[in-house]
């Protein structure tokens, strides 16, 4: 007995010990490589940082400003019609000048979720109270989306399915998809928003059994939730709605804790997973490979989710021929990381998709840390190419409005950047910044090139990605938008290092003590500090620091690393 007592307690010193007598047995972090990314430079040019938070708390404060004055502003409005619910919403214009909506058309109804729901959470992760804002209350407003008087019975695009301005309407799955998604974003980052609990379960259930009823293909144009069918029409069938399904799933299964959402997310990601052909259409592939990372990690599941990152980045889709994620060079600009067409008129980059990728990618990384280089490259082309889009950032030549950027007021961008413009009179320009508005509808101004909804998702960069003391080494935070974490989180950053030598990177600790954790070198680089703390990234390599209060005792549990309970590295 006196020997089994002394091996119990030195099994519990090696187990669970205080940091200063801890040190991790796991090996260094392999990293994985994507081929599309390693196409994609270094040190792209011409680089300059932008202030992405900045970027976005100027887009909020001017976009939500009743009283602005100039050309097509105010972009919004209120809408008093009460759809769906007997209350006040609000509306923005989808593109400045958009002749289909503002306050007197259709009693101010024709306003987009995608606009609405992007500008909300992207304040929202750059720190903004959206739910108390000069008096309005913009995140309750939102529930107007969730259309309940015609029976869908989840967020569409239009608070009124008949007053439709185009897509997104009821016939175009991503629309209907990415919206929820977005939706169940904002609630989770608002949990005193006590009217959303129902429209959560509601959604929770109509994708649960929608799923049901799809089984083992996801091959539609869309689904109508009223009906409880899949449809399909002139639009391609779009099977990587799957990765939305299994986010709203899977979220619905950590918020509610019933297991019938957890075993249809592991559907819908199975469907995903086992498709023969790229079918990415929109924005949801990656979102696939975010919530496999966490599936692996939480749930026992063991999908390679390169199979989602590669479909993400390659631009081999087949149903949407060529979306991707550009790697290329246009007449001496670099515009690589831009998410879009990779074929359409030599490539065609779109802002708001390329600010919504930054999203799952942070987050996929803490439960992952294989793809830390990778995702930190392709963050530092991303951020800097997406600069491209707006007036300011690029020369007259290179764009399609110059005499109309003051219009922006700095905060509303082109649609997107395209290698050669869709519009005869900028033939041979490349690259080129422009817009769609135009050729959307009759009379539409030209301004309307200038994208306020794309605008609008700029948070997803401003809420991730900081600067440090060197140059083109970014800090990206890989928790906040890692949304229904099963628990609690310590702060976790991702550090890309593209130069040929290592690199002293500078943070700010603050003031209470903390141990540094790298997932990428397993291993720690500080205990019980503070303060300005430096560290080094090896070259061409990354690192993933998780700041843990100190203190914490230390333990291997199911092979993974845990700190006062807390899991610090999610990889065995």
């Amino acid at each position: 007995m006196h020997k089994i007592i002394l091996f119990i307690t030195s099994l519990v010193f090696v187990c669970c010990t205080s940091p200063q007598h801890f040190t991790p047995t796991a090996t260094p972090s392999t990293q994985i490589a994507l081929q599309r990314v390693e196409k994609m430079p270094n040190h792209p040019k011409p680089y300059k940082y932008k202030d992405w938070k900045q970027t976005a708390l100027d887009f909020d404060q001017t976009a939500f400003d009743f009283n602005q004055k100039g050309a097509y502003w105010p972009i919004v409005w209120l809408d008093k019609k009460g759809r769906n619910f007997p209350s006040t919403t609000f509306g923005l214009y989808t593109a400045m000048g958009d002749v289909r909506m503002g306050p007197a058309i259709n009693n101010g109804e024709n306003h987009e979720a995608l606009g609405a729901l992007g500008a909300v959470l992207g304040a929202s992760l750059v720190g903004i109270d959206k739910s108390q804002q000069n008096g309005l209350d913009y995140v309750g407003m939102l529930r107007n989306y969730f259309n309940s008087d015609n029976g869908w019975n989840v967020i569409m695009n239009f608070t009124n399915k008949g007053a439709h301005i185009g897509g997104g309407y009821g016939n175009d799955f991503w629309y209907e998809v990415h919206n929820n998604v977005l939706f169940y974003s904002v609630a989770d980052l608002y949990p005193n928003e006590k009217s959303f609990e129902p429209i959560l379960r509601s959604i929770a259930d109509q994708f649960y059994r929608s799923d049901s009823i799809m089984g083992k293909s996801y091959s539609y144009s869309y689904f109508n939730f009223k009906e409880m069918k899949g449809e399909t029409n002139h639009i391609p069938t779009q099977e990587d709605v799957a990765g939305g399904y299994a986010f709203i799933l899977y979220s619905a299964w950590v918020k509610f804790g019933d297991e019938k959402y957890l075993r249809a997310a592991k559907n819908a990601m199975d469907v995903l997973y086992n498709q023969k052909e790229n079918r990415f259409y929109e924005a949801m592939m990656p979102i696939a490979a975010y919530v496999g990372a966490r599936m692996n990690a939480e749930a026992g599941t063991h999908y390679d989710i390169a199979r989602f990152l590669n479909w993400t980045f390659d631009g081999t889709a087949v149903g949407r021929e060529g979306w991707g994620v550009i790697a290329d060079n246009w007449g001496g600009y670099d515009v690589s990381g831009l998410a879009g067409s990779t074929v359409h008129n030599g490539g065609y980059g779109f802002l708001m998709n390329t600010f919504d990728l930054m999203m799952p990618l942070a987050a996929m990384v803490r439960y992952d840390q294989r793809y830390a280089r990778t995702v930190g490259k392709w963050a530092l082309n991303a951020t800097n190419a997406a600069r491209f889009c707006y007036p300011a950032e690029m020369p007259d030549s290179l764009q399609a409005l110059p005499q109309f950027k003051s219009d922006t007021k700095n905060v509303i961008a082109y649609e997107g950047i395209i290698k050669s413009s869709i519009y005869p009179e900028f033939k041979g320009i490349t690259p080129f910044a422009q817009g769609d508005g135009p050729l959307w509808v009759e009379g539409n101004p030209k301004q309307s090139m200038f994208s306020v909804y794309g605008s609008g998702h700029v948070g997803a960069f401003g809420g991730t990605v900081q600067a440090t003391n060197v140059p083109e080494i970014l800090q990206i935070d890989c928790r906040v938008t890692d949304f229904y974490k099963k628990q609690a989180a310590f702060p976790t950053y991702l550090y890309f290092n593209p130069y040929n030598s290592p690199k002293t990177v500078e943070i700010d600790l603050g003031n209470k003590n903390v141990d540094v954790y790298d997932t990428v070198g397993r291993t720690f680089l500080g205990h019980n500090t503070h303060g300005t703390f430096r560290f080094s990234v090896p070259a061409d390599a990354a690192r993933v620091l998780v700041l843990i209060p100190a203190g914490k005792k230390y333990q291997y549990k199911n092979g993974l690393l845990q700190a006062g309970g807390v899991v610090v590295d999610f990889k065995s």
